[in-house]
């Protein structure tokens, strides 16, 4: 199982992520609106301003600080190192 550093020691499991999304159209904050009324969002961001929106195959939304750009580029560096290893 891999996993990706979303910021402040929190990680995810990358074969869980569907989506990184930026936070900032309409129906990303309408989705991540209904995920915390229904008790499905969790917020990552310890306090800063969220950068990046991950919707997870759980039907749970991630909420984190880190914009989707370095969040690809981490996820990148885990692939390239897994098949280093192969």
């Amino acid at each position: 199982m891999r996993f990706v550093n979303v910021g402040y020691g929190n990680l995810v499991s990358c074969e869980r992520i569907v989506s990184v999304a930026q936070p900032d159209s309409a129906p990303i904050k309408r989705m991540v609106l209904e995920a915390k009324e229904s008790g499905r969002a969790i917020d990552l961001c310890c306090g800063k301003k969220c950068k990046s929106v991950l919707v997870c195959d759980t039907d749970h939304i991630i909420i984190c600080s880190i914009t989707p750009e370095t969040l690809f580029q981490r996820m990148e560096k885990n692939d390239n190192e897994i098949e280093d290893e192969d």
